[in-house]
């Protein structure tokens, strides 16, 4: 069942991996970082500006960030320059963990009812539902981009969730 401990601790895995993947990307060239790599997103640098695109449109429906200006299908060019990415995931990540600081049992029991332009209809779904699809995007397109780092030579350390965030945060 999702918590506001497994939010919590999700807001802290991913802000840990989040830090260990830039870091290993800032170790990257310009042109390393946006080699076409077969990945969905193209490249390491599209694949982590599609992570944060993700990230604020969900958050956008959960804690009123501003909607991401363009569309899915362009969402590996929501933010062109790699320090401004890096500056805007971490303002992202500490935003995120506010966000999951406050979140209780009874916003969890809550659904969600938004239009959906992938779907192209109004949805409605259980937030808790809504907040592991929230954090398991985050986890496969990083885990894309972990490939594709580690295929270029860098290394982030140990991505096992019980050794980054050893217990459940309350």
């Amino acid at each position: 069942m999702i918590t506001p401990s497994y939010v919590r601790t999700m807001a802290a895995y991913n802000a840990e991996m989040n830090r260990r993947v830039y870091a290993a990307a800032a170790r990257l060239s310009e042109a390393e970082r946006r080699a076409a790599r077969g990945a969905f997103w193209g490249s390491i640098h599209g694949t982590l500006v599609h992570i944060l695109w993700g990230d604020s449109q969900w958050m956008s429906r959960f804690d009123n960030w501003p909607r991401p200006q363009v569309p899915i299908k362009e969402s590996d060019h929501f933010i062109e320059d790699f320090a401004e990415l890096a500056a805007a995931r971490d303002k992202a990540d500490a935003d995120i963990a506010r966000w999951a600081g406050t979140v209780d049992a009874s916003w969890l029991d809550e659904d969600l009812v938004w239009f959906s332009g992938a779907a192209g209809r109004e949805i409605r779904a259980p937030k808790r539902l809504l907040v592991a699809h929230f954090f398991n995007h985050q986890t496969h397109h990083r885990g894309q981009a972990h490939a594709l780092l580690t295929a270029a030579g860098e290394a982030t350390g140990d991505t096992d969730l019980f050794l980054i965030v050893p217990q459940l945060i309350d």
